[in-house]
């Protein structure tokens, strides 16, 4: 058995200590650019000024024969770019191709010092974890790195949302996770072919009309993935990770992008892919508080200093709970009024 006080020791000699926390920071968008493209690498440094995480990927949307060229790709803009504040991301090959072995070798000795997240795809449960943990450790002791680089795992298969517990519970170094919509559709063997959204065929139908059975009934469509995303976000905040809705793929859909992100939000993600620069500032709307209801949160808190009691406020009955409700809000705003500078002036700080 594992004594507890190990879980924030190094697992190889001389590797940096594991995170106790991990760190909070503006996340509402995830930006994947392919580090094989000389036209998305030249762009890059200019897009990074305009997101909040910028994700170079090795992995699905990677020709074969150009995932060589991907992480070299990565590397040099790593090494040569020096993005700020913006998160630097990887997304490496999944654990059990080929590619995956170079892909973390190479990434944590020779850039491991630029690099934030390393994403992992197709979790499936603790074991893949340990394992790059475990791998991780020992290749940051080779570098020589100060800083633990933390993972990120995409959940796009029915045994790894079976496990999404245990996954969330697997290290210390678990930033978050996304939700991977299309492989997990095609793990749980769903009939669908889009990436991400709501179906038509997925609805509910209004009951008959009794006293006019052939009139035309109303459906509503459902949201193929509450469920996940709901066991996701759980996992995540119970270990202080944070959560992400990942990629939705009809770009020429942006009303409908932003009405997914927008669930994904409310419902407790911090943030979501954009896979094509119009996503971006959907992401960035979408999970930036809106500036009216933090002028109310900050009202509320205001009311309740200390978060005990009850009042009223413009009717509206406030008590712990609404209280600790709007500190979410508030503070979500704080750390996002530090990166850009309009909301901080329409959220009045």
């Amino acid at each position: 058995m594992r004594s507890p006080r190990d879980f924030f020791r190094p697992l190889a000699l001389g590797a940096p200590l594991p995170l106790r926390d991990i760190p909070v920071r503006p996340s509402r968008m995830i930006h994947f650019f392919d580090p094989s493209n000389p036209r998305m690498v030249e762009k890059a440094p200019g897009i990074a000024k305009k997101v909040d995480i910028l994700l170079g990927n090795l992995e699905d949307a990677i020709a074969i024969e150009n995932k060589e060229a991907a992480r070299d790709g990565f590397i040099n803009i790593a090494r040569d770019n020096d993005f700020g504040d913006t998160q630097l991301w990887t997304r490496i090959n999944s654990l059990d191709s080929p590619w995956f072995l170079d892909d973390i070798t190479r990434i944590v000795t020779e850039v491991g010092d630029k690099v934030d997240v390393i994403m992992l795809p197709k979790i499936q449960g603790a074991w893949d974890i340990h394992f790059a943990d475990q791998l991780l450790a020992q290749l940051e002791a080779k570098a020589g790195l100060k800083k633990p680089i933390q993972l990120h795992c995409l959940l796009e298969t029915a045994l790894g949302v079976a496990n999404v517990e245990e996954i969330a519970n697997a290290s210390p170094r678990i930033q978050g996770m996304s939700l991977g919509p299309a492989d997990l559709a095609a793990s749980r063997r769903m009939k669908t072919t889009r990436i991400g959204g709501g179906h038509p065929g997925y609805l509910v139908r209004d009951d008959s009309d009794p006293e006019n059975p052939q009139a035309v009934r109303g459906t509503h469509q459902q949201d193929l993935w509450h469920y996940t995303l709901g066991r996701m976000v759980d996992a995540c905040v119970s270990v202080g990770a944070l959560p992400f809705y990942g990629p939705f793929g009809a770009i020429d859909d942006p009303l409908a992008c932003e009405d997914q992100f927008r669930n994904a939000f409310l419902m407790g993600c911090v943030g979501a892919w954009s896979l094509h620069p119009n996503q971006i500032e959907i992401a960035r709307n979408v999970f930036s508080p809106p500036a009216d209801e933090v002028v109310w949160a900050r009202r509320v808190l205001e009311a309740l200093p200390d978060g005990s009691g009850a009042v009223m406020v413009d009717g509206k009955m406030q008590d712990d709970a609404s209280w600790k409700q709007c500190k979410v809000m508030v503070d979500l705003a704080r750390l996002i009024a530090e990166k850009d500078p309009a909301l901080k002036q329409s959220y009045g700080f």
